[in-house]
């Protein structure tokens, strides 16, 4: 049958069983939204009140989901406000494939009204990219960027199609997706890419090595990375450490890996890493660390990190071997795959006397009560024990997001979406909006800094809309924490630009304009009651929480310092 370009892009999404897009419509994507008006019994669309907002929604939706997720813009402006949304699902291997519409055929050039070369701009933050320029074209292209995001490491894909390929008509064959890899048309164009995005074949002498290494130790630590959550490898991780008994320091993006309530558990690792996770990193003599990249968050100084340890580094991206550490062994594969086979060759051992040392350390940090303002840790707990046990928390970016991750104990995988690569403050209220899309039976919380939230709050506008009931929870110390931390601590005090205390909105104000509720707290007491309402109202409520302007994330290790050289203890 012929159908148009923009019909057969919705035919593509219905094959890879997408039901969920988020996006923000304009002139040269009018045919695709066209077309998704005759489609909207089968796809729903949720409008966003800013590209970037639709970006980080998608990405969210995939982190919860473990789908893929799905971001419509236009040309021009619209698509580069996609670019920080982007390059936070890049660096965090989140799938989202990115779908842009650019002038027709017969402007690419000429400098037209929203013209812009978005392949070339997203082409160092995407794992591939494609220009549509004729409609024949369209439904393998669609296909293999489906397939690409999914698979090996997953990430995000770019399609910028022609206006006029929209428009056009060609026949349209549809094809079953278990055949997407096959030979023919698509599996060249998947070929021709620069990378091998299926995940390599397991090598058995390289896991025979690694289980002697492991057999021969005497003080293991394993450390949980991202790349376990990303491959739903959590099952398989924690068998493999039941079996090895061996402690498990956790990443910021491996959160939900592993029980955070697990007694092998030891909490974050790295910059503000918890002592028992930074010392036994120092101490072991075997570090296998499953999907984590050693980002400089974690491996400050590389040349003295686990510099007693034979490092064995897991990861299905062979460029990240030895790229911040040098490993003495690695395993090119999916965790999954590498985990399960590890499970059966291993004997089971018992490292009591390493893990009393190791758990002789802090876990947690404790925080004195505070009078007139509410301490990080008594607002996590009280989240914690009002909420349910599986609620997802998206997090912007700042100390609110590091005393999350200190105190909240993540049971599973995509419980915790936050930008752990990039950074990205406004990532929250947008992905929480699309982990709450993708999963309507669960709570969903967004946690955030007044500084953070003033870069997404106009999200409340599709939390509105659509009566999302999402509670978002402000960390309120009226200025750049973060910022303001190293100010203290390496900048003399000079806190330049960073004081937020004169600055609105009235974030309670605010919600309230949205049509949505709020409460300004500075007690538990206050605090329990407004979480109690939030819960009950049904719609999207924004928590207003006073904490201090001196509060500091601790444990701190200044960048670059060994790893056990805290500046804050």
């Amino acid at each position: 049958m012929k159908l148009t370009g923009a019909q057969i892009l919705m035919e593509c999404l219905l094959e890879q069983e997408v039901d969920t897009v988020f996006g923000y419509p304009g002139g040269t994507i009018l045919n695709v939204y066209d077309a998704l008006y005759r489609y909207s019994d089968r796809i729903h669309h949720v409008l966003t009140a800013h590209e970037q907002g639709a970006a980080h929604a998608a990405d969210g939706y995939a982190r919860s989901t473990g789908k893929v997720g799905v971001c419509f813009a236009t040309s021009g402006p619209g698509a580069t406000n996609l670019t920080t949304g982007i390059a936070t699902a890049h660096m965090d291997s989140s799938p989202v494939v990115f779908i842009s519409c650019n002038v027709a055929r017969n402007l690419i050039g000429k400098d037209s009204f929203q013209e812009v070369d978005i392949t070339g701009i997203t082409m160092p933050i995407t794992k591939c990219n494609y220009i549509v320029d004729s409609v024949e074209k369209l439904a393998d292209t669609v296909r293999a960027a489906f397939a690409i995001a999914k698979s090996g490491r997953p990430g995000p894909v770019f399609i910028d199609i022609l206006k006029n390929a929209t428009g056009e008509k060609t026949e349209f064959l549809p094809l079953p997706t278990e055949q997407h890899y096959a030979e023919g048309k698509l599996g060249a164009m998947m070929r021709r890419s620069s990378q091998d995005f299926k995940a390599p074949e397991v090598d058995e002498k390289d896991l025979q090595t690694l289980v002697d290494m492991i057999h021969a130790s005497k003080k293991p630590l394993l450390i949980c990375g991202g790349g376990v959550v990303r491959g739903r490898a959590h099952k398989e991780f924690l068998e493999f450490a039941e079996k090895i008994d061996s402690p498990v320091a956790i990443t910021l993006m491996g959160a939900g890996g592993i029980c955070g309530r697990n007694p092998l558990a030891t909490g974050m690792i790295g910059m503000h890493g918890t002592q028992a996770s930074n010392m036994a990193c120092d101490a072991c003599d075997l570090l296998i660390s499953v999907g984590c990249r050693f980002s400089d968050r974690v491996a400050l100084a590389p040349k003295t990190f686990a510099k007693q340890a034979k490092i064995v580094h897991i990861d299905i991206d062979r460029a990240e071997i030895n790229k911040n550490v040098r490993t003495d062994h690695h395993i090119v594969g999916d965790a999954k795959r590498v985990l399960a086979r590890l499970n059966e060759m291993i004997t089971p051992a018992d490292h009591s006397d390493w893990k009393k040392y190791v758990f002789s350390f802090k876990t947690e940090t404790e925080y004195d009560d505070a009078t007139d303002t509410l301490t990080p840790k008594q607002i996590l707990s009280s989240i914690a024990k009002l909420l349910p046990q599986n609620t997802v928390v998206a997090t912007d970016v700042g100390q609110h997001q590091m005393w999350s991750i200190q105190h909240f104990r993540f049971d599973y995988p995509g419980q915790l979406l936050t930008s752990g690569g990039f950074g990205t403050m406004g990532f929250g209220l947008g992905a929480a909006i699309g982990a709450k899309v993708g999963n309507p039976d669960k709570t969903v919380i967004h946690i955030t800094g007044d500084g953070s939230f003033r870069m997404n709050c106009n999200e409340l506008a599709t939390v509105q809309n659509y009566g999302v009931p999402i509670i978002t929870f402000v960390f309120n110390n009226k200025t750049l924490g973060m910022v303001r931390q190293w100010q203290t601590l390496i900048y003399d005090k000079r806190y330049s630009e960073t004081t937020l205390a004169d600055r609105g909105p009235d974030f309670v104000a605010l919600a309230k304009a949205y049509g949505l509720g709020g409460a300004h707290v500075s007690n538990v007491t206050e605090l329990e009651a407004a979480i109690a309402e939030a819960m009950q109202c049904g719609h999207g409520y924004v928590i207003d929480c006073a904490i201090d302007m001196d509060e500091k994330v601790r444990p701190m290790v200044g960048g670059g310092s060994h790893i056990t050289d805290f500046l804050l203890s």
